[in-house]
């Protein structure tokens, strides 16, 4: 009877075993088949994914964008028709903008030209300007284009903040200056900014920064409004009329200002390219468009929406007294043409 009791014992105890075995083997097979079904889905798609800080909060990856707060200016035109932002003082918020880059590790280059006599009279005010007010927090190279390399003044620059200076050629015409930049730009992003920086932002130099101009701006593709047609009717925007320019348009969805526009390297090289190669066709037709580089530029932005526009507060002539500029981050410098520009 003993020995009976001990067998049926010991028969319940293999079938436990058996049984907790299974189990095993069941919840292992499930997990695996639910970690390998994860896989198949794009991270970016996952419900709560997100970074665990050393607080242990679980930092959410967010769209910028989604925060912007539209309704925030009345008055002026806050989004496109095909939905970009039109970034204005009020909209968004500078903290959540800078953490977010600085998290991301976004970098910056920023080109200047300051050839012929406009080294002398605007490239430190420029420089010095940035220095206070151009991305602040995260990492900036300067791109200094010159035809007089030993005369670029000595800035004493913040952490993360570097500049190297080009040497190019000094055309005889101003002209051909502001139409030959895009050549050089390409060929740098190419051969340099692309492999050191994510976003590279386009500057004329005769321009001083007056406040915030921060990582709000950046985006795939910016384009600035331009300070003198926002409040203008369509009919006196000033594109090219003429068809036989590469950049002639009837119409068009703004009017950009070429003395600022920027994005992602990629974007910004085509938007070059496209320039540039509209020059040299126009020079073999022997044309030459109405406000030259500005005037193929906003021929690109027809064609390809930018996917974030800069109101005037990015790029303002305090000459001009408005009521919609809340902030005038960065501003013309006082002109000089008479006495700077080569004819």
């Amino acid at each position: 009877m003993q020995r009976r009791l001990t067998k049926t014992r010991g028969l319940k105890e293999i079938s436990a075993g058996i049984l907790c075995f299974h189990v095993l083997i069941i919840v292992s097979f499930t997990s695996l088949y639910l970690r390998y079904l994860a896989s198949l889905i794009p991270e970016d798609n996952l419900p709560g994914t997100g970074e665990v800080t050393g607080e242990g909060k679980i930092r959410q990856s967010i769209n910028l964008d989604d925060t912007l707060d539209y309704r925030a200016r009345q008055g002026v035109e806050t989004r496109t028709s095909w939905k970009a932002p039109i970034i204005w003082e009020g909209m968004f918020d500078p903290i959540l903008y800078d953490q977010m880059h600085i998290q991301n590790q976004s970098s910056v280059a920023l080109t200047v030209f300051a050839v012929g006599k406009y080294l002398d009279a605007y490239l430190k005010t420029f420089l010095t300007s940035a220095e206070r007010h151009f991305m602040l927090g995260l990492q900036v190279t300067y791109y200094v284009f010159t035809d007089q390399p030993d005369k670029v003044p000595h800035i004493d620059l913040g952490p993360q903040r570097s500049l190297k200076v080009i040497q190019v050629e000094k055309h005889s015409r101003w002209q051909d200056i502001s139409m030959m930049r895009m050549k050089t730009i390409s060929d740098t992003i190419e051969s340099e900014i692309r492999h050191r920086c994510n976003y590279v932002f386009c500057l004329d130099v005769d321009q001083e920064f007056k406040g915030r101009f921060g990582s709000e701006a950046l985006g795939d593709s910016v384009a600035l409004v331009h300070a003198y047609f926002y409040k203008l009717p369509k009919d006196m925007w000033s594109y090219d009329k003429n068809p036989k320019s590469k950049a002639y348009m009837e119409y068009g969805d703004y009017y950009y200002h070429a003395a600022l526009f920027g994005g992602l390297c990629e974007h910004v090289k085509s938007l070059a390219d496209h320039c540039f190669l509209g020059i040299m066709e126009d020079k073999l037709n022997d044309v030459e468009a109405l406000w030259h580089d500005e005037s193929h530029l906003n021929k690109y932005f027809w064609l390809h929406k930018p996917s974030r526009l800069l109101s005037p507060e990015y790029c303002w002539d305090q000459n001009n007294i408005d009521n919609d500029i809340h902030v005038a981050r960065l501003i013309w410098a006082e002109k000089h043409y008479d006495t700077l520009r080569d004819q």
